[in-house]
């Protein structure tokens, strides 16, 4: 009877234990072809090279990263003032009417795209130096121990810049610096943003824009 018992325990606690085991969701790269025929291209280009400065290049992004990018556009739709949300008024509307699959589509979709990288441009030995080294009088950390020497990043934790446009870098270093962008973790860029000068982001950005 004890060993019965026991059986029924031990069976109990096996059904158990894999209810609790979450199996991670994955993307379809195919399911997202309409979406981004009918939306994501017009701004990101149907194979995520933008040729736009102002938009970022999705190419070979880290899907983990495009899904975070767009959870926080959409959380901001329902709490603007939540921390840890990104605000805009276009990647909200679009990012509000997705569904979470909608998203690890994307994800997987521009993922497995390749990205075609910019050329670097002057000041290019500054943005080398503070990319590789950082500045110690300062404070500011080297770029590439978060993001890898050729910009590559580590996937679900630092997105890939190698080869992205120079102005969006810049102008998301500025929107840390300014707080107007608060969704990274332990506010890391932002701090790094406050200690870096105008010369800094600049040649940052133009060095990133060449890295492949």
């Amino acid at each position: 009877m004890k060993s019965i018992l026991a059986l029924v325990l031990l069976a109990g606690a096996v059904v158990t234990a894999q209810a609790e085991t979450v199996v991670p969701a994955k993307g379809d790269p195919a399911k997202a072809q309409a979406i981004v025929t009918q939306v994501c291209a017009a701004c990101h280009a149907a194979d995520g090279n933008s040729v736009t400065p102002a938009n970022p290049k999705l190419a070979g992004q880290h899907a983990e990263y495009i899904i975070k990018q767009l959870r926080n556009f959409k959380d901001a739709v329902k709490d603007p003032n939540k921390d840890g949300v990104r605000r805009s008024a276009v990647m909200g509307g679009i990012a509000g009417a997705l569904t979470d699959q909608d998203m690890l589509n994307l994800g997987a979709y521009f993922s497995e795209k390749t990205m075609k990288p910019d050329s670097a441009k002057l000041p290019y030995d500054l943005g080398q130096k503070v990319y590789r080294g950082g500045n110690a009088g300062t404070g500011v950390p080297a770029c590439a121990a978060c993001h890898g020497p050729t910009g590559a990043g580590i996937p679900t934790q630092f997105p890939r810049l190698g080869g992205q446009h120079a102005d969006y870098i810049l102008a998301q270093l500025k929107a840390f610096r300014a707080g107007d962008r608060a969704n990274d973790a332990g506010k890391m860029m932002r701090i790094i943003a406050n200690k870096m000068s105008d010369q800094e982001m600049l040649a940052v950005a133009n060095y990133i824009a060449g890295l492949k």
